[in-house]
């Protein structure tokens, strides 16, 4: 089953660890902001460094990220200890958690990426109700995953959240390099 089948639904609510060892319950909707929810696969690899990273400039520098208009949740099945590096390491203010027995990655229905070599990397887009707006699948395309989610944002900010899906990121944005 793909994350196609929960487009337009009541998005999952789980709870996992975050970086300090410490339960996060993620309850899309609850606080009526949108929510993003970025899977990648591995702490510290060159891609998800960059994606976690631009995450972390978008909401600094963007507007459509900024005062509590999103908040963005990075997960990966990483150990808390390498989170917590991680998180350290690239100053990332937003929460990142261990789904270390893949609870929020089947919940989500996130297989593998790159002819099944590693975890996926896909970004969901939930709107302030809680609903599933769309999301973007792209194990190369890192960087991509950032431009999609300003493009809903702008979106979701003018109000026209309906549930078509926002233009896919240009391809070509940055080269593709391996997790």
């Amino acid at each position: 089953m793909s994350w196609q089948s929960l487009k337009d639904k009541l998005a999952p609510s789980f709870t996992l660890p975050n970086y300090n060892g410490e339960s996060y319950t993620v309850s899309p909707g609850k606080d009526g902001i949108p929510l993003v929810l970025f899977f990648y696969p591995r702490s510290g690899s060159f891609g998800c460094t960059k994606e976690a990273c631009q995450f972390r400039d978008a909401l600094a520098e963007k507007e459509t990220f900024m005062n509590d208009k999103v908040r963005v949740v990075g997960i990966s099945q990483d150990a808390v200890e390498k989170q917590k590096q991680f998180v350290e390491q690239h100053k990332l203010p937003y929460p990142v958690l261990s789904d270390s027995n893949g609870e929020a990655r089947k919940a989500y229905h996130v297989g593998k990426g790159l002819l099944g070599l590693v975890e996926g990397r896909v970004t969901f887009i939930i709107d302030k109700s809680g609903m599933l707006r769309d999301a973007f699948e792209s194990t190369m395309n890192y960087s991509a995953h950032v431009k999609f989610v300003t493009r809903w944002l702008s979106k979701l900010e003018k109000g026209n959240d309906t549930t078509e899906s926002a233009p896919a990121p240009e391809a070509a944005a940055t080269p593709a390099t391996p997790v």
